[in-house]
């Protein structure tokens, strides 16, 4: 089902606020959103009275203007698009982003969980109410009855957006940073869109369509495959250990394409092109190396920050975020310090001399080097909250957008990897993005990437590819739980880059990860929020992907309708059915199934 209004504009004032809560409907309906009151919220000693909000629907979307017919200067803290009462039961289901890749929430409106194992709560520090959850970009809401609710901001282009959720409400909020709006000024502000009744993944599909209209996406197939050197050698990574991969690869697999040199080789966080011990000093020569076996290089960069102790920040500390007082903002002052040689600082995107900074670095690493992917790691401290910026217009989306202008630029036709980096403002402006929280060889850590990652099936294809970190093979794990893991690598339907030292893995595994590449780009489209069955529809064939994430065995009755024959997706074993249905008795705790169905001609 889909509401469409005509075009409307609304404009709501402060003073009509009170009685519009008064008048709200309990029900979230596109109807209820539209008739919704707003409020605008400025800093301390500054009235909001001159500040009229202008709302304009067309269809699900809503554009809005913010202007002061006032005399003076107003200091807006945040916009209140919509305040929406409703009544929804607290065992509906819920999932919203969070501002950081690494921060998730789910569960449900009574019960609220952290998926993602570091909040923008508590582990970035980012203020939020403490009477609300809070999240970013979108929220999922599905009642038990009338259909899935999906509500989110479609653009962001210099606001953040995000959702105060409430037992009884949900206000749509746009943080606008106590930046001052001028008299007679106006802002535009970010496009919303809600989507009501239906299932949540065909309210996802159109919700990317409109995301994709405003921020027009990079990736391009084919979806990258490759090998990272981290998960197995890590920082003690050195050239002989890549040219044993390396060969293996040429030999074995040739269609893991690049290579990752993972973090380790600088001289410093902040100095990318001054290596470090790692290679002798010559990741050059590897870099070198990898080329010549016909593979495409890749390297580790957090551009954004940069170590006390390093170059850049000694000779320019001017090119950094500022604290109140007009020095460089150490990071620990209002957010993460950093995993390694902390505190750091972050670079502003505003600064021109910053800019041609990063531009160099990345057309460096690219024309002179010769790298072709470009893993950003700590892309968050690019929109670190709390500072102050050379612009002093700018709120911490644009910061953060012009400097990875800057990196795109430098890096030309290469692949940039979001990790660790803030979610809606990253949009169109990354090829691929990290989709889970970093993976490890423990059955726990394997099923929190994949539930993590699943939450984000919707964005792969549509926003860019997804990446589901390293698919590991190798390791104490049980058989069992290894096939829960490289099937979740594979119902992602994004990037595939193995993290094995792999002339050391059985030929059993290798036709594991054989079976994984090249990756199809299609990811699961799963029944409900338990992830248990989900569906990956090919050209020629439908991908059932079961999963038992529980301590018991599992008797599991799997729809394929009338597909012509059914094999296991790993040994191409026939499976037999029966009523339209497949019946798997038995199945293990804490493993998966995939079961490849051929269409009748």
């Amino acid at each position: 089902m889909r509401f469409y209004v005509p075009l409307l504009a609304v404009t709501v004032f402060p003073m009509l606020i009170g009685l519009l809560s008064a008048q709200a409907d309990p029900t979230i309906t596109v109807e209820n959103i539209r008739k919704a009151p707003g409020e605008v919220r400025t800093a301390e000693n500054s009235s909001s009275a001159s500040i009229s909000l202008d709302r304009a629907w067309e269809g699900p979307v809503c554009a809005s203007r913010l202007t002061n017919r006032g005399n003076e200067p107003v200091r807006i803290r945040e916009v209140v698009l919509f305040h929406i009462a409703h009544s929804l039961p607290p065992d509906t289901v819920f999932y919203g982003e969070g501002f950081t890749m690494l921060s998730q929430t789910a569960g449900t409106l009574g019960q609220p969980v952290d998926v993602g194992g570091y909040t923008d709560r508590g582990h970035y520090r980012i203020p939020q109410p403490d009477d609300a959850t809070t999240v970013y970009g979108m929220m999922v809401l599905s009642p038990e009855q009338d259909g899935d609710i999906v509500l989110g901001f479609t653009s962001c282009n210099r606001f953040v957006g995000k959702f105060y959720v409430r037992s009884d409400s949900i206000e749509a909020v746009l943080d606008t940073e106590n930046l001052p709006l001028a008299p007679g000024a106006s802002w535009e502000l970010e496009r919303f869109w809600a989507g009501i009744g239906g299932h949540h993944e065909t309210l996802l599909e159109e919700f990317a369509g409109h995301i994709a209209s405003n921020h027009p996406p990079l990736f391009k197939p084919p979806v990258p495959a490759g090998w990272c050197s981290w998960y197995c050698f890590g920082p003690n990574v050195t050239t002989r250990k890549v040219e044993r991969n390396l060969n293996y690869i040429a030999e074995t697999l040739p269609e893991l394409n690049y290579v990752q040199i993972d973090d380790g080789y600088q001289a410093a966080m902040g100095d990318w092109l001054d290596t470090g011990k790692a290679f002798g000093g010559g990741i050059r020569e590897v870099i070198r190396q990898i080329r010549e076996t016909g593979r495409e290089p890749a390297i580790w960069v957090a551009p954004f920050i940069a170590e006390e102790a390093s170059k850049v920040f000694r000779e320019h500390p001017d090119w950094f975020i500022m604290d109140a007082g007009g020095r460089p903002l150490r990071s620990d002052a209002v957010t993460f310090g950093g995993w390694r040689n902390g505190p750091w600082y972050a670079l502003d995107g505003t600064v021109p001399e910053a800019q041609q900074y990063l531009e160099s670095v990345f057309r460096t690493m690219r024309q002179e080097w010769g790298c072709s992917y470009f893993k950003l790691d700590a892309n968050f401290w690019g929109a670190m909250h709390g500072g102050r910026f050379h612009d002093p217009e700018a709120t911490r989306v644009e910061a953060y957008r012009r400097g990875m202008a800057a990196v795109l630029r430098g890096a030309g036709d290469g692949f940039l990897l979001g990790c660790n980096h803030p979610m809606w403002p990253s949009l169109g402006l990354i090829h691929g993005s990290r989709s889970s929280g970093d993976t490890e060889r423990r059955r726990e850590t394997m099923e929190h990437v994949a539930r993590e990652t699943f939450h984000r099936n919707w964005q792969n294809g549509r926003l860019w590819w997804n990446d589901p970190d390293c698919v590991l093979l190798t390791g104490g794990l049980a058989d069992h739980e290894f096939m829960f893991h490289a099937a979740a690598i594979y119902a992602s339907g994004g990037m595939v880059l193995s993290g094995d030292d792999l002339p050391r893995i059985s030929p059993e595994r290798l036709q594991v990860l054989r079976k994984l590449v090249p990756p199809t780009g299609v990811a699961a489209r799963f029944e409900d929020h338990s992830f248990q069955i989900g569906r990956i529809m090919l050209p020629d064939r439908e991908v059932m992907c079961i999963f038992n994430w529980t301590d018991e065995l599992q008797t599991v009755l799997v729809p394929v309708g009338t597909a012509r024959s059914i094999t296991d997706f790993w040994s191409g074993e026939a499976l037999p059915s029966r009523e339209g249905l497949v019946e798997l008795s038995d199945l293990p705790p804490h493993t998966a199934r995939l079961l490849s169905c051929a269409r009748e001609q």
